[in-house]
């Protein structure tokens, strides 16, 4: 039986023009078994030996909306008038934040976490990114399955377009996969990258709108930090029926999808280098 060859060229990627789109995308749909492997070893390893085990899903965010909740209640931190139970806002806003940051941390660390892999074997790096991110997608649906269980308890009725909630996600994904191709790289050269994105993570909740309302009309400054837009959306869909802020959220997300492709192809041309940086 006749085996392949596959010959590898100094700057393949760079003399390919357009045709590396193609390449990218095959090597991606080639490996979608491995990032199934990759996923699979990324969620039984986050939870081995744990007490709690997959409950931590759920632990995490509730405490986190009670601990919100009490401000609110004790008067330390007013939110004002919200049109829907503050559990339920809350419980929103932190489930599709943590799409985000948790995303972001693990999509950093997923280089150097499987170091001794990429360098004893020969495989598409970005899949250790993508199969982060498939993981978290997985916590997420978890988190909708909480949001719903919200609604019964809260005696909310939300509107009729949460199903689109689902897809009004996407963009963010996007945008955290983009983020997450950079950060990667950089955590392999500079250990302190993964540190730096936990203290900015924290940082940015406080300077989001996830656990306050967003004002109409809005501060402008806030406005221009994209995860208000892509943040909120979603939510607005479940309380509103519509994103109030629909410009900011259609310009933000071409920004996302087209940020995410920038910062593949340039992950895709110095991957070849990364294993000699672990």
């Amino acid at each position: 039986m006749e085996r392949k060859v596959k010959v590898y060229i100094p700057n393949r990627t760079m003399k390919m023009g357009v045709w590396v789109w193609y390449e990218m995308f095959n090597a991606l749909v080639s490996n979608r078994e491995l990032i199934g492997r990759f996923f699979i070893r990324n969620m039984l390893g986050k939870y081995k030996q744990s007490i709690f085990g997959f409950l931590w899903i759920i632990f995490i965010p509730l405490v986190a909306i009670g601990t919100f909740t009490f401000l609110n209640k004790s008067g330390v931190m007013n939110f004002g008038a919200i049109d829907v139970p503050y559990p339920v806002f809350a419980l929103i806003g932190i489930s599709v934040w943590q799409l985000f940051s948790d995303g972001l941390s693990a999509g950093t660390e997923s280089i150097v976490q499987s170091g001794s892999m990429v360098l004893k074997i020969k495989f598409p790096i970005e899949v250790l990114v993508f199969s982060s991110m498939a993981h978290v997608i997985f916590e997420f649906t978890v988190k909708i399955a909480l949001i719903l269980i919200s609604f019964v308890v809260f005696g909310y009725k939300p509107s009729v377009w949460m199903i689109l909630f689902p897809v009004a996600v996407i963009p963010l994904m996007f945008f955290t996969l983009g983020l997450s191709m950079f950060s990667s790289l950089m955590n392999c050269v500079l250990r302190d990258t993964a540190r730096i994105i936990s203290l900015g993570v924290t940082f940015l909740l406080f300077l989001t709108p996830v656990m306050y309302p967003l004002e109409e009309g809005g501060s402008q400054i806030m406005r221009l930090n994209p995860l208000t837009a892509l943040v909120n959306a979603p939510r607005d869909l479940i309380i509103y029926g519509h994103i109030r802020h629909f410009a900011d959220y259609i310009v933000f997300s071409v920004v996302s999808v087209l940020f995410f492709f920038i910062a593949w192809r340039i992950f895709y041309i110095v991957e070849t280098k990364m294993p000699e940086r672990i």
